[in-house]
């Protein structure tokens, strides 16, 4: 029997869910902030950033004042996002991940220890069934109400020093266990002609660069098993060596729905990425969208011959991180890129190649430094230790907002790469069409520079009405609607199309596992293939906060070394 994760709460959603059936349309990407949304962020009141003494006995802390003022992004133990959140919800639990400090003066696994006491003696007694605080790598989850969390900290704060370490022990730390408090942020989701687009093909013909012994994990809502575009010949993309495993990281679900998705979005990112159909006894049926000439949009049926992922032998490693709604939390996907590292053995080892992230969440700069957060910090100390992270820049680059007349105008938004996008060693990846040169970076593409000023997106890739494997809820809706002739059936359709940059971010992971299969010297070298695809892509004369360094181009990267 599978292992289930830790049995822990759900926590109570703090952003709101994407509608799934919005989300499904391959030409309506999530938006950013509509007029009526961002009249009222810019309404609400702002908090002020609680700073504490850390190694002094400081006055205790008292939920802020809330003023409109603009304030500068200062070192606090509770960062802004969540000092917003304590203000809004006083009485209300909220999911918090709470970072350690590294320079405690003691073992990881004691002041791990002492901080889960000191968490469990504010909570008090829960139910037996449920953890209150667990911990997720050099992080603590919990619940707490702002009352508790405002305790957590002044008990920190005025320890002098002393930690007890596994109640047992007393022993002396120069400074407090906590180093920051953030929200346990909601996470959510953000190929047979996007394989030429990205002169994959050509380098498979060419080079035979089919990804090969190259390992990629997808981190997204599952991967359907059953799938022939994963079992095609004798490949079989989901099975691993036995030292490596799929896992699921979201509460109530077991290890096995790592290999199930319900929803469908990361079995069509994993498609992208790995796997092929081209048996010629078998017709390959995709549902594909299109406009009627009174606006509508209409679902037909398309037969392909062959249909094939960017690095069709890679292998796939699946961790589920999002629900079957496409939503998720910071502490799985902190779980699953620490599973990850100790799959890797700290970089010791290199088991795992790749990591690809078609999630993030929206950021905001005047929360603090982009690419600080904790899923950014994890992602750079992932290629740290040797793995190429790459991941979507988000959906949030276009708009509305009111000019001082109150009249609603649709705008492109720069500085909305999402995190994990953020993160200064991860490739981030933006949208085009699949005719990039013609049509450039999509309207809904994540714009940059990052909040701090650094150059974003990465590289760019084909993220418009993107056809690869079908599952759950996605293909469901397809067969649901579909247009069809006499004697077809709805059954018959296993792909289907979908749109944003989501879709974008498996493109690169492929050309990247590609390219590893045929220069196996930059394996462990991921800041190196970086740059490689980087300087290798295709310039589309746009502006480089929208672009990055333009189109990723396999067959240049290739040649290019």
């Amino acid at each position: 029997m599978a292992e289930t994760p830790k049995n822990r709460k759900r926590l109570p959603q703090e952003f709101p869910a994407i509608d799934p059936e919005a989300d499904l349309e391959p030409d309506a990407p999530r938006p950013g902030p509509s007029g009526e949304k961002a009249e009222r962020l810019r309404k609400a009141p702002r908090a002020t950033d609680p700073t504490v003494a850390r190694e002094t006995d400081a006055p205790a802390f008292a939920l802020p004042d809330m003023p409109r003022t603009v304030s500068l992004v200062t070192d606090s133990v509770i960062t802004r996002p969540l000092a917003e959140r304590m203000a809004s919800a006083r009485h209300d639990p909220i999911g918090v991940v709470i970072e350690l400090r590294t320079d405690a003066g003691l073992p990881t696994e004691e002041v791990v220890a002492a901080l889960l006491d000191l968490v469990h003696d504010v909570v008090g007694e829960t139910d037996p069934a449920e953890e209150s605080a667990w911990q997720v790598g050099n992080y603590v989850v919990a619940e707490m109400t702002a009352a508790q969390i405002l305790e957590l900290v002044n008990r920190d704060s005025r320890k002098g020093g002393r930690v007890v370490a596994g109640r047992q022990e007393q022993k002396t730390a120069p400074r407090s266990l906590i180093n920051r408090i953030w929200p346990n942020f909601e996470v959510t989701a953000t190929i047979h002609r996007s394989i030429i687009t990205t002169k994959s093909d050509a380098a498979v013909r060419s080079f035979n660069a089919t990804g090969e012994g190259i390992v990629w994990a997808v981190l997204d809502t599952g991967v359907d098993r059953e799938h022939r575009h994963f079992l095609s010949g004798d490949h079989d993309t989901l099975g691993l060596p036995q030292t490596l495993g799929h896992r699921s990281f979201v509460a109530g679900t077991t290890h096995d729905d790592a290999l199930r998705d319900a929803n469908g979005h990361g079995t069509h990112v994993a498609g992208i990425l790995a796997g092929w159909q081209d048996d010629p006894r078998r017709k390959v049926y995709a549902a594909t969208w299109y406009r009627t000439g009174d606006g509508d949009t209409g679902v037909e049926r398309v037969t392909l011959d062959r249909i094939s992922g960017m690095a069709p032998r890679a292998k796939i490693l699946s961790c589920k991180v999002l629900r079957d709604d496409r939503t998720g939390d910071l502490a799985s996907l902190l779980g699953a890129l620490e599973y990850i590292q100790e799959l890797n053995r700290g970089g010791r080892e290199l088991n795992v190649h790749g990591v690809n992230l078609s999630l993030g969440y929206p950021f905001d700069p005047s929360w603090f430094a982009a690419g600080q957060s904790p899923v950014c910090r994890e992602v750079d100390r992932l290629v740290a230790n040797g793995v190429c992270v790459v991941v979507s820049a988000g959906n949030t680059g276009y708009g509305a907002a009111r000019d001082t007349a109150g009249r609603e105008m649709r705008l492109s938004f720069g500085m909305t790469i999402n995190d994990p996008g953020n993160a200064s060693r991860a490739i981030t990846v933006g949208s085009t069409s699949l005719k990039p040169h013609s049509t450039g970076v999509s309207y809904f593409s994540s714009k940059g520079p990052t909040g701090d000023g650094r150059l974003k997106p990465d590289l760019v890739a084909p993220g418009e009405r993107v056809v690869s494997a079908g599952a759950g809820q996605l293909l469901e809706r397809a067969r649901a609607t579909v247009k069809l002739e006499p004697g077809q059936r709805a059954s018959q359709i296993t792909y289907v199309e979908d749109s944003g940059t989501s879709m974008s971010a498996p493109h690169v992971s492929g050309v990247a596992a590609a390219f590893l299969s045929i220069h196996r010297e930059f394996i462990g070298k991921p800041d190196e293939v970086k740059r490689i695809l980087m300087e290798s892509a295709s310039d589309l004369g746009r502006e480089r906060s929208f672009q990055g360094a333009g189109l990723v181009d396999a067959m240049r990267a290739i040649q290019s070394v």
